[in-house]
């Protein structure tokens, strides 16, 4: 079976000053026998993250939400997981990183410049916008 699992993270809770404290989310996917047996295989990578990368530095608290289980994934149609909507506007950046290993972390500096999206300063390029009446998505494409 297929497993992904959904966690949260509090790193670095013993700073004293707020924006020295981090907190996020992260995924793990795995192939295993059962979720026992996914979830051990979780928590070891996490202990390697910790031991290997700068990913749970200090006082740290991680929690599963949420664990799924697939024997296969779609075929006809892409699944949404986890959509997330948040109050406010976009304020502070983050660090992301995709698909982190022992070997590198591949992490970059998300933020906000006037609610548009950059990645390491960089201006992102916008997807899909909805007008708010109810018509076909505007699809953008890449230049």
């Amino acid at each position: 079976m297929k497993y992904i699992g959904f966690f949260t993270h509090m790193t670095s809770q013993e700073q004293i000053l707020e924006e020295d404290r981090r907190h996020g989310e992260f995924s793990l996917m795995v192939e295993a026998e059962g979720p026992d047996d996914a979830i051990n295989m979780f928590r070891d990578r996490i202990v390697s993250f910790r031991q290997t990368r700068q990913f749970f530095e200090g006082v740290c608290k991680i929690f599963m939400v949420q664990l799924l289980e697939f024997d296969e994934f779609p075929k006809s149609g892409a699944m949404m997981l986890n959509y997330k909507s948040v109050a406010g506007d976009p304020m502070m950046p983050f660090i992301s990183c995709t698909i982190p290993t022992d070997q590198g972390d591949w992490c970059s500096i998300r933020e906000w410049e006037d609610n548009w999206p950059e990645i390491d300063g960089r201006k992102e390029q916008l997807f899909i916008e909805f007008e708010e009446k109810q018509s076909p998505p505007e699809i953008c494409k890449s230049p």
